[in-house]
């Protein structure tokens, strides 16, 4: 890996809005190139919106679809990276050849090649599918890139076999925070009119941000990831209204030791930058974990337990005929 300087954006997208949305990630990405970023990430489904899609029928969520990458949204990427020399990454809804739906993150880089993860656990909506595959793949800039999608992330099998192919950097592009979490210990809904209410007081919203709703969630685990498997890893996050829920936003950039390199808890549109170094993934514990591994004592983790569920029943528990 050489060393390269990357960035993390979080904003708040407007549900449907794909043109303003797009218009967002130029802005962006011009000012990152002021400052010679060469990777940026942005939110997941930031191009279309994210939680609002739950409420919407097939016909609905295949208007806002698009194919990948011949697209006008991955097409505008493309084009924003080639003129920036900067790989750009950003989510929308994918529609596949045989119309299948997909939550997908489109990478584009300089030399005009296109990559694409469709995220392994999807339950935004019963039409939409999940992905069946991990995503690792080279760049122009030296660097091998992984990319695992929100919910992909809190499972530590997929970091590791994300890792395992060889990834030095990881892209998690999130929408989360603030959720109405089915487990009573985490997260919790924000209060809309702390958001609302941001410019006069931002202090409240970013106390929110920086608790256990946001930064102290995430502390729980996603440091880890980067620690345990060795690879630096960009975190973006939608910020602000998502539908009926205020994400928090806390953009933040890991090193292969779990240490944190640049973070925002600001309510608002913010970026962070920072420098990888490559020499930090050099006798760093995570690869040093990986190179002891003994393979033939791991059979349990394929095999299945009883207890699997598809994602979506996870996330939509029924109670008394009611979502939460």
């Amino acid at each position: 890996m050489k060393d390269i300087r990357v960035a993390s954006v979080q904003f708040c997208h407007r549900q449907g809005d794909k043109d303003y949305n797009l218009n967002i990630i130029d802005h962006w990405v011009e000012k990152a190139s002021r400052i010679k970023v060469e990777l940026i990430a942005f939110p997941e489904m930031c191009i279309t919106g994210y939680w609002w899609v739950r409420n919407l029928g097939r016909v609905e969520i295949e208007a806002l679809s698009e194919e990948v990458p011949s697209g006008p949204s991955t097409r505008k990427l493309r084009s924003l990276s080639e003129k920036y020399r900067m790989s750009i990454g950003a989510g929308l809804i994918e529609r596949s050849p045989e119309g299948k739906l997909y939550n997908t993150y489109v990478v584009a880089m300089p030399d005009g090649s296109t990559v694409k993860h469709r995220k392994i656990h999807c339950f935004i909506s019963e039409h939409m599918e999940s992905g069946d595959s991990f995503t690792v793949f080279d760049t122009p800039h030296g660097c091998r890139v992984g990319i695992l999608i929100c919910y992909d992330n809190n499972l530590i099998e997929n970091v590791r076999i994300t890792a395992l192919h060889g990834a030095e950097v990881l892209l998690a592009p999130h929408q989360t925070g603030g959720c109405d979490s089915p487990s009573p210990r985490l997260m919790g809904l924000i209060d809309r009119s702390l958001w609302e209410n941001r410019k006069k007081d931002p202090d409240a919203i970013e106390d929110e941000f920086r608790g256990p709703k946001g930064r102290g969630w995430l502390m729980r685990w996603l440091p880890a990831r980067a620690h345990d498997n060795g690879l630096f890893l960009i975190f973006s996050n939608g910020v602000g209204f998502d539908d009926n829920e205020v994400r928090t936003g806390n953009a933040m950039i890991i090193d292969p030791y779990g240490e944190v390199l640049a973070e925002t808890w600001k309510a608002d549109d913010a970026m962070v930058t920072a420098d990888l170094e490559a020499d930090r993934l050099h006798m760093c514990i995570g690869a040093r974990l990986i190179t002891t591994r003994r393979p033939e004592l791991y059979r349990e983790l394929a095999v299945p337990t009883g207890r699997e569920k598809d994602t979506r029943a996870v996330r939509f528990q029924k109670q008394d005929g009611q979502e939460r």
